[in-house]
């Protein structure tokens, strides 16, 4: 229908008007009377104005500005003509459409990132957001979120600060750097640390460390954008200290070395370790530059986990800087950490990047919590839910399993099978990638059902539950649950089989 109430829009009415009467006339009496039918029920849909005046419509607009409220009104309004047009609409009546305008409304009013709850086996989950906070942490973004803060300003002196002067003692403490930075995200780290020492000019890795993080951004991708040249040595899978030797010239910046965080090269292998790297940087006068990746604060082997390399020793084994990320291993907010000597991290300091990659007042409180509680605490992996999960007994996964089950089965019906069975968790985003965790799982199937579909019922519940498929079975992995009610589905309508 056009704006002029013309109900053949911009079609040749002539024309179809001449169909019609060539057609039978029983037929062409039907066509009329549609016709005049959705002219009529076009013609009773309300003005915006009306809808506005409605009562249901006026709570809506104490609620949400005015244009948004009209915008939402004119969208159902136009749904309604076309239904009307496609013989989809029987009739028009305020309410319907007051009442799809609301629904419109409160669905666009919740929150894009919603709670799930992780029974993957993945316990740094980089889709489901990596890391839980701590207690600690919370209460420190909780506390600075809605107030004033001295986030750069020295109230000793009375003048503008440094924002990450408690964060730099904290680390300096831990891990017995002259420095710190900190930026948004451990590949900002390794930019801002790149474009600052060697922008221009080489720096030379090995083949076998040129890797690939997560969304396919790459160390050479990487090196790109920071202004670096990148300088291949040695092959995938066997790189010596003479190769690093050979490629040193008046051009050289910087020995990069890279944690091969999340693969493992097995086999005929070799490679330079950073004491072997750090006395060839000696010799040259080069620094050398440590990307973790992850990176651990403590030793992950006395709670019975691999060992993965320290930042602590690292720094004791000579490098000049080490990078590492917040939200992995350390178990803190999404991060960059960089540690290191004091005049290249005041170079850092002084660049331009460090400014855009700098990290707002929330994260900088949530990481100065989590770092105080490495210093403070007589027992971090009961405080920090990530390295509880890593270090959680087998004995105890299977007991609160054994509790689940019944109060599980009861809530999805008889036709579902469920069990337990002994499995593998991972510790995911790239750390430990081929170290494996015990775990117990409860298996779900159902005769009529496949695991996709019971995948995706467990999706639709309220907060969503994510677990994994293996063999054309829906497995929850218990090693991230610590509260049973969290697999205890909320289907709200949608109870029971399909």
């Amino acid at each position: 229908m056009s704006n002029n109430g013309n109900f053949f829009g911009n079609i040749n009415r002539s024309g179809i008007m001449q169909a019609i009467l060539n057609l039978p006339p029983p037929c062409a009496n039907l066509c009329f009377l549609m016709a005049d039918q959705t002219a009529n029920l076009l013609r009773e849909l309300p003005s915006i104005d009306r809808l506005l005046k409605h009562k249901r419509c006026e709570i809506l607009l104490s609620r949400y500005n005015r244009d948004y409220v009209i915008e939402q009104c004119r969208t159902v309004l136009d749904q309604f003509r076309s239904e009307i047009r496609h013989g989809d609409a029987i009739g028009v009546d305020d309410e319907a459409i007051i009442e799809r305008v609301e629904s419109r409304i409160y669905a666009e009013s919740r929150p894009g990132h919603i709670r799930v709850v992780n029974a993957t086996g993945t316990i740094l989950h980089t889709n489901l957001g990596r890391a839980l906070l701590s207690r600690a942490a919370i209460d420190a973004m909780t506390a600075v979120a809605d107030q004033p803060i001295n986030l750069e300003y020295d109230l000793a002196a009375g003048r503008r600060g440094k924002r990450e002067e408690t964060l730099e003692k904290l680390l300096v403490d831990l891990t017995g750097a002259q420095a710190a930075s900190v930026v948004n995200n451990n590949a900002a780290a390794v930019l801002l640390a790149l474009n600052s020492l060697a922008e221009g000019k080489e720096v030379i890795v090995s083949r076998g460390e040129l890797i690939e993080i997560g969304g396919s951004f790459r160390i050479p991708e990487i090196m790109a954008k920071s202004g670096a040249v990148l300088k291949e040595v040695g092959s995938t899978n066997r790189t010596h200290p003479t190769d690093y030797e050979n490629a040193i010239n008046q051009r050289t910046a910087l020995l990069l070395k890279v944690h091969t965080s999340n693969y493992k090269v097995v086999g005929f292998t070799a490679e330079v370790t950073l004491e072997e790297l750090v006395a060839i940087g000696k010799k040259h006068n080069l620094p050398v530059m440590e990307d973790l990746g992850s990176g651990a604060l403590i030793d992950l082997s006395k709670h019975g986990l691999p060992k993965e390399p320290i930042v602590a020793q690292r720094i004791q084994a000579g490098a000049d800087v080490v990078t590492f990320s917040g939200d992995k291993i350390l178990g803190g907010p999404q991060a960059g950490l960089i540690v290191g000597k004091k005049d290249l991290i005041g170079k850092m300091g002084k660049n331009h990047l460090q400014r855009a990659l700098r990290c707002g007042k929330l994260t900088l409180a949530a990481l100065e919590a989590t770092l105080r509680r490495y210093r403070q605490s007589p027992n971090i992996v009961d405080e920090i839910p990530t390295l509880k999960a890593f270090t959680r007994p087998i004995q105890e996964i299977r007991a609160f399993g054994e509790e689940l089950l019944p109060r599980l089965q009861a809530v999805l019906g008889n036709e579902f099978q469920l069990h337990l069975q002994d499995s593998t968790a991972q510790i995911g985003s790239g750390a430990l990638p081929t170290e494996e965790l015990p775990t117990v799982v409860i298996s779900i199937e159902h005769p009529k059902l496949g695991a996709n579909v019971i995948a995706e019922k467990f999706r639709r519940a309220d907060p969503p539950i994510i677990g994994r498929i293996k063999d054309d079975h829906f497995l929850l992995d218990l090693r991230t649950i610590f509260d049973r009610d969290d697999l205890i589905p909320n289907f709200g309508q949608d109870k029971g089989s399909r």
